[in-house]
């Protein structure tokens, strides 16, 4: 297979990851690892890398329309960063240290997670009472819906604080954003309406990804021929499902995305515990 044909493969594969990840909210790297693991046969690492430089693109292009809407709650998402950073450069540490295949048995787990995740989605109706260190946080805020805005309070803040570093050492083990474990630690442990969870989770990926992205880079495990296609399709994708997903069914896709992820985590498992990734 030559260079070009090669590349031309990667940017196919990572339009179709960007399109699923965008359609379901949890991003291309959930797809686009397992597709260049099993497909094309690149080593798990460089898989991590690239798909780490693409998750850094699609979170900084869409955070920043979320900002400007007046949705995301940068100082929530800022004070929760410390988490997720510092689990995130522990987690790119670890990389280096734990087996291929390990991380491979991990992957398919995480996938499973994400794929029961986007099937099961709740929203909670917004209470504008917070718990105690919350408010001396000042991590409360509003939301515009419907030309009205709707106050919400924060509860929990150390449970989501110990969640979203446990995400970050995800982040930077596996190369993905981890957005479904930070969704549900905003939603499930701190009350958080869905629509200012997963936009702030949005800001927040970025920056997980960069800090794990810089461990990668000084480990030679991004390479540029790879990263540059990955991340050119994988924002395609995402801008292609952004204006598919006004119109389609929702329950249909988190039907079909539940499928795919769950045959390509059977295969990353498999591979794993079989030694052949």
């Amino acid at each position: 297979m030559t260079i070009l044909l090669l590349t031309v493969y990667i940017l196919i594969g990572a339009y179709f990851a960007g399109l699923l990840g965008s359609l379901t909210g949890l991003g291309g790297g959930v797809v686009i690892i397992p597709l260049l693991t099993l497909v094309l046969g690149v080593d798990i690492h460089y898989a991590i890398g690239a798909s780490l430089v693409s998750v850094i693109a699609t979170s900084s292009g869409a955070a920043s329309a979320y900002v400007k809407e007046g949705i995301t709650n940068m100082r929530m998402g800022m004070f929760l960063e410390i988490a997720t950073t510092l689990g995130a450069v522990g987690g790119a540490f670890l990389s280096s240290y734990v087996p291929a295949s390990f991380i491979a048995i991990i992957f398919g787990l995480i996938l499973i997670f994400s794929a029961f995740m986007s099937l099961n989605k709740k929203t909670l109706q917004a209470d504008p009472v917070s718990s105690k260190p919350a408010a001396f946080l000042k991590l409360s805020g509003s939301y515009p819906d419907q030309d009205r805005q709707i106050p919400y309070g924060v509860r929990n803040v150390f449970g989501g604080f110990g969640l979203m570093g446990f995400a970050g050492v995800i982040s930077g083990l596996l190369g993905i954003g981890s957005g479904a474990l930070k969704v549900i630690a905003m939603d499930n442990i701190m009350r958080i309406p869905f629509k200012v969870s997963t936009t702030t989770s949005n800001f927040m990926i970025g920056v997980t990804a960069a800090a794990s992205a810089v461990i990668y880079l000084q480990r030679g495990y991004i390479d540029p021929g790879l990263s540059m296609p990955v991340m050119l399709g994988v924002v395609l994708g995402a801008v292609t499902g952004s204006k598919i997903l006004v119109k389609a069914n929702s329950k249909s896709l988190k039907i079909i995305f539940a499928i795919v992820i769950s045959i390509l985590a059977i295969q990353m498992i498999y591979k794993g515990f079989t030694g052949h990734i």
